[in-house]
């Protein structure tokens, strides 16, 4: 299962966080360290699901760009 995960600028670093995963969240100072982080907390996130008797949701996100220029 492939989910999609959103890198956005803060301003302290950047932060990222998976829409088909409600809560599953991270903040880092760079972006290789939240990128990092986010592919340790998907499936840390989904293990802790599948222990707490819950379903795991199917990966829904699709990734598209709008171009404003």
């Amino acid at each position: 299962m492939k989910y999609a995960y959103i890198v956005g600028k803060t301003e302290t670093g950047y932060s990222a966080w998976v829409p088909d995963l409600p809560v599953c969240g991270v903040t880092g100072r760079t972006l290789e360290e939240v990128r990092r982080l986010i592919k340790e907390a998907i499936p840390f996130h989904i293990e802790g699901l599948r222990l707490e008797g819950q379903d795991v949701p199917e990966p829904t996100g699709i990734v598209e760009y709008y171009d404003a220029s």
